[in-house]
């Protein structure tokens, strides 16, 4: 297991051991000792699985009390994944990263609580399998608008397919307002 650069603290980009062979290949998706080692001391308490066709977009969800930490992979297909840093004391407060997220490198990302999350569909079909270390809430649940202007997220798709609940979510300037007080 190795980690990939990122450009936001807390943010840590995994390459998995995998063996390939003729018969197809093997790697551990999760082994508690070996992620503590590389700084995701999290309790996992809940496993979330989901198809999505192209063009899709989910998100920019996060959970507002008690927050999750998600450790995320794509089990099938190939998706844009996109973290964006809420954390008011964080130097990178309001910025975002992407990382690709496929079925042939088995790449995963773990994000930190005090983030929201999304991701874009790339191939025909993607299913994503994630560990979250908060039972979700929906009472707590709340979502950033996708297309911001002021996080400027540079989606890889022009005509999206998005929920009716996600054309509601907040624009970040109102959140930013909540959280910082201003």
């Amino acid at each position: 297991m190795i980690t990939l650069p990122t450009t936001i603290d807390g943010l840590i980009y995994l390459e998995p051991q995998v063996f390939k062979d003729e018969r197809g290949f093997f790697m551990e998706s999760y082994q508690r000792p070996r992620y503590q080692a590389l700084g995701i001391g999290i309790e996992f308490v809940q496993d979330n699985h989901s198809s999505s066709r192209k063009g899709t977009v989910r998100g920019l969800h996060y959970q507002s009390s008690p927050g999750q930490a998600k450790l995320l992979r794509c089990t099938r297909g190939t998706i844009w994944d996109v973290a964006v840093d809420l954390r008011p004391e964080s130097s990178t407060f309001g910025k975002w990263q992407a990382f690709e997220l496929d079925d042939v490198h088995h790449r995963q990302l773990f994000i930190p609580t005090g983030f929201a999350h999304g991701f874009c569909v790339l191939s025909e079909e993607a299913e994503v399998q994630y560990k979250c270390s908060s039972i979700y809430v929906a009472a707590t649940e709340s979502g950033l608008a996708w297309n911001d202007p002021d996080l400027a997220v540079a989606w890889p798709v022009t005509n999206p397919v998005i929920s009716a609940r996600d054309q509601g979510n907040e624009f970040f300037a109102a959140f930013k307002a909540r959280v910082k007080g201003l």
